[in-house]
């Protein structure tokens, strides 16, 4: 079973671009955007672990510019199910 989170990012100003860039080559994120509100990037990480998804989260942590992060774990098939719809 696929597994996913979204990850919440801050950023300095600016960066959002490089910062989007360099995840699109992190193996697992599926998307990233920018946003506006508290927030200045929301991206997905799917993998078939738990592991996997807390190491490709690291990885997106270790990219200069981004200052803060707030990971949420989809709670389950179902909750997946339901954000599709909407």
């Amino acid at each position: 079973m696929m597994l996913s989170a979204f990850v919440l990012l801050n950023c300095d100003i600016g960066a959002e671009g490089a910062i989007i860039n360099e995840m699109s080559r992190i193996s697992g994120v599926s998307e990233a955007v920018r946003v506006s509100g508290v927030y200045d990037i929301v991206a997905r990480v799917s993998d078939e672990s738990k592991e996997n998804i807390w190491n490709r989260v690291k990885k997106i942590r270790a990219i200069a510019s981004i200052r803060s992060s707030l990971t949420m774990v989809v709670a389950g098939e179902d909750a997946a199910k339901q954000l599709e719809v909407v």
